[in-house]
């Protein structure tokens, strides 16, 4: 009888075990809550999204059998409590991370992945100093503030026309990154800024510095943060009689911004880009993504969604090309992805970086984002 019960516990434990190995859990991080909220739960959305679609699938590593499992946490766009949360998931033994949401919290949470050995993708973080820390278990799927600013900084000179510039950051390393690489791009195509201005990202009073800023009579306002900042600042620019063009990344680059703005920013206003894009037979991909989305979540794409899916299935891919879930297993796969994804061809380099990141350029009418184009 004593044999049979050691037997049958035996048999329990195993079969726990291999329950516990077919579950691969893959952790999700951004500001689910705050200001900027609806950025966060486009990537946790279309991080589930990816998940489901592997699912159904049937995907099997080393020839079994998989369930994708979304281990998601809000970090509510602070950088303590990002850290917090990275932690809670290294513990949590994930066995990959799709996140964090800004640079601000992705920087100093991919800390805490590399000390755990956890791979980390972020979807929508752009500061250069995410991949430049030599953690080979930092990733990212969109193009980086160098390619951001470089881009803006030549649209702004040559279809804009633009010389004189106003530049403000609201003191993240998201908005001073963007902010600098800009500048300097816009004065190496000989552009020049004649005021230099910063606030933060809870800020909502900017008379202020819109009175000092119109007093150098720009040609345009460079700002580097969100729309949730850029939106009341357009505002007050109006009421205070200031209507020039304003010109951000992607931290700007979404309908929410003409909602926050009171509905008081023009029609070609505003100029913003998102680091990434498709071009030719890629839109088909991308377009049947974002029909998909919709009608699985009813709401549309903001920005960063696809590469947030992307970030998914490439991490996936590694972990069937190791035949293994276990981080240490698929991360020297994961670092020579190639993988065709909605976005485009996903590639990293040495450091972690996309390969040949693309940037679109955006443009606003009717409240509603509309394409200019799509450029290196």
């Amino acid at each position: 009888m004593n044999k049979k019960i050691l037997a049958a516990s035996i048999l329990a434990a195993t079969a726990g075990l291999a329950s516990s190995q077919d579950i691969v859990k893959i952790g999700h991080v951004a500001g689910i809550t705050g200001p900027v909220a609806y950025f966060g739960k486009d990537t946790e959305n279309a991080t589930r999204m990816a998940i489901e679609h592997l699912n159904a699938r049937g995907t099997t590593i080393a020839g079994r059998k998989v369930t994708f499992q979304l281990v998601a946490e809000d970090d509510a766009g602070d950088p303590k409590q990002a850290t917090s949360v990275a932690q809670k998931l290294v513990d949590a033994k994930v066995n990959g991370v799709i996140g964090h949401q800004t640079s601000g919290t992705t920087i100093p949470a991919s800390k805490i992945y590399h000390t755990g050995g956890i791979p980390q993708i972020s979807p929508s973080s752009t500061s250069p100093k995410y991949t430049q820390q030599g953690f080979n278990t930092a990733f990212r799927t969109i193009a980086n503030d160098v390619q951001l600013g470089q881009a803006l900084g030549r649209y702004a000179t040559g279809a804009m026309k633009v010389r004189r510039v106003a530049v403000v950051d609201d003191r993240t390393a998201y908005g001073q990154g963007l902010v600098m690489e800009f500048s300097r791009s816009l004065q190496q195509q000989g552009g020049t800024i004649v005021a230099r201005e910063f606030t933060n990202d809870k800020a909502t009073d900017f008379s202020a510095i819109v009175t000092r800023i119109r007093a150098t009579k720009p040609d345009m306002v460079f700002f580097g943060g969100l729309s949730a900042t850029a939106g009341p600042m357009l505002r007050q620019m109006k009421q205070l009689g200031m209507n020039v063009r304003m010109m951000g990344g992607d931290g700007i680059c979404s309908d929410e911004i003409f909602k926050l703005s009171g509905g008081t920013m023009a029609d070609g206003q505003v100029v913003c880009a998102e680091a990434g894009g498709v071009r030719g037979e890629g839109k088909a991909g991308m377009d049947k993504f974002r029909a998909d989305y919709k009608k699985r979540f009813g709401i549309d794409v903001q920005i960063n969604a696809p590469y947030a899916y992307d970030a998914t299935m490439v991490m996936a891919d590694a972990m069937v090309k190791a035949g293994s879930a276990a981080p240490a297993k698929y991360l020297p796969f994961l670092a020579k992805a190639n993988y065709k994804g909605v976005t485009g061809p996903v590639a990293f380099d040495a450091r972690g970086d996309v390969r040949d990141g693309t940037i679109t350029l955006y443009g606003f009418k009717g409240g509603k984002r509309s394409l200019i184009t799509v450029t290196k």
